[in-house]
């Protein structure tokens, strides 16, 4: 018995358990329906097509489309969404942030000022500051201090006292209990956003030049007194 051309069209649709086709050679709905047409017009009276198959492939047919409907919404909110973050982001400027960095700018004149957090009481502390070639140009002996954070102010120059030119300087700090044993702490700064680039698809702050992720923003800060 011959094949007719919606049955042979229908087949290419998936059938239960199979993965759909690929998108080229997916059965479109204008095809389809031009097809069934046809075959309503020339299918033999004498063999006409089995009506359960037939809804059943109608059934399939029906969801892929609402399938590919989904996806085209699914799509529209993501791009909805993704406005929505960016808007949200940009309400920041203006805002002060407390954002982990390791490393500090230091500018004409001025004293650097960084944050040290402590997750326990620490014996005594030393911040390392060294230029980008790693080179140590100061150390800052924090002395003890309680869990939690506390600000750290440098004033810009060497070991000597001779003072340093502006620019950025790394940052690490090394701190004990009262023990003896090591603790694990963090630096960070405070800052106003100026700004916010989406030029790496994910929204980042500008703050006092730099590039901060917002995944390193600890959180919108008080004004430091």
């Amino acid at each position: 018995m011959s094949t007719s051309p919606v049955t042979s069209a229908l087949g290419a649709l998936p059938q239960p358990g199979q993965a759909p086709a690929p998108a080229s050679s997916a059965l479109g709905k204008d095809a389809f329906l031009k097809l069934l047409t046809t075959q309503l017009q020339h299918q033999d009276p004498l063999s006409p097509m089995d009506s359960q198959a037939f809804v059943a492939q109608l059934a399939q047919f029906s969801s892929v489309e609402q399938l590919g409907a989904l996806g085209d919404k699914l799509d529209t909110l993501a791009v909805a969404q993704a406005s929505s973050n960016q808007l949200g982001t940009a309400a920041l400027v203006g805002k002060e942030v407390l954002f982990r960095a390791d490393r500090v700018r230091l500018e004409p004149g001025a004293p650097a000022r960084f944050e040290v957090t402590l997750p326990a009481d620490a014996g005594e502390g030393v911040a390392i500051l060294a230029d980008a070639s790693g080179r140590v140009v100061r150390t800052l002996q924090l002395g003890a201090h309680e869990a939690g954070t506390f600000q750290v102010s440098w004033d810009g120059r060497d070991a000597s006292g001779e003072p340093l030119p502006a620019g950025d300087y790394l940052l690490t700090v090394s701190a004990t209990r009262p023990d003896g044993t090591e603790l694990d702490a963090a630096t960070s700064l405070r800052g106003t956003v100026t700004g916010v680039t989406f030029e790496n698809q994910a929204p980042e702050l500008l703050v006092g030049g730099r590039h901060v992720k917002l995944s390193d923003v600890l959180q919108l800060a008080a004004p430091a007194a």
